[in-house]
Order: structure tokens, then C-alpha cells, then sequence
């Protein structure tokens, strides 16, 4: 499955269908564009996806401010997974092992490496099974085979 397939597959709940990939970051984030022709984020350590903007301008003006850049590089974030657990192999991300809604943090002891693809489906399944719920609401995970 490639990468569009994946993201129409497991965020499909949020009815959008991307069309193009634009970005992807060492983090599994991707910036794509949907057949509006608006332009989304999948941010899996937060377990989002998000509308950026609404056409190419809105898009254009966005990733040239310092802000946008920082958030989506993630220097720092990079730079302790790099010296933690290596370089990337061929279609591997880094990742948060707890991801951020669910108590997870931005710290060495919480990062991993992962395949993409399967970044982008669990990112996308728990964020369909998360949507709901409020922050302090308690969740249970249930590890099935």
C-alpha cells in the first residue's frame, strides 16, 4: 500500500481523500493535498490531522513563517532521536512510543523508531478511537493478537 492509499484508508473516518503527498518529515508527519485542493497535516505524535490551509497561497504563506518551520522540522526532537537510536533505515519514522494525547512525552526515554506505513494507520486508528474524548477521561488499551 502506498502512501496516499494509506492515509485515505486509515484517516478515512475524517472524510478527505488525498490526492498528493507534498511533505514528509523524519517524525512520520505528512503535509498532503486533498482533492479541494486544500492542503493537511497528519502530525502522528499528536495523533491529528488537520486543514493547513485552503489553497496554495494560504499554503504558501504558512510554511515560510519561522513558526511553522520550527514545528515541522522538530531540530531538537530529531537531533535527541538521531544520537538515541540512529539514523532512519529506508520507510522508517521516529516516534513518540506514548503519543502526547494519551500521556506521552517529548523526551528521550519516549522516543522510537517505527515503519512508516504502520505510524500513519495506528496514528489514524487511534485518533478515530480518541476523537470523543475529553481531556482526564480515562481509556483503557486492550492488546488483542
Amino acid at each position: 500500500m502506498n502512501t496516499l492509499q494509506n492515509i485515505n484508508e486509515s484517516w478515512k473516518w475524517k472524510n478527505i481523500e488525498a490526492v498528493e503527498i507534498i511533505q514528509t518529515n523524519d517524525f512520520g508527519n505528512v503535509i498532503f493535498k486533498n482533492s479541494e485542493e486544500e492542503y493537511w497535516r497528519i502530525c502522528p505524535e499528536e495523533v491529528s490531522c488537520e486543514k493547513l490551509a485552503g489553497n496554495k497561497l494560504e499554503f504558501e504563506n504558512l510554511v515560510g513563517q519561522t513558526e511553522f518551520i520550527k514545528d515541522w522540522e522538530m531540530k531538537n526532537l530529531v537531533e535527541m532521536a538521531k544520537s538515541k537510536l540512529g539514523k532512519l533505515s529506508a520507510n522508517q519514522s521516529y516516534c513518540l512510543k506514548m503519543p502526547a494525547p494519551i500521556g506521552g512525552k517529548y523526551e528521550e526515554s519516549n522516543l522510537g523508531k517505527i515503519d512508516f506505513s504502520e505510524l500513519l494507520s495506528f496514528s489514524g486508528d487511534l485518533a478515530r478511537q480518541i476523537e470523543n474524548l475529553k481531556d482526564g477521561d480515562e481509556i483503557r488499551f486492550e492488546i488483542k493478537n
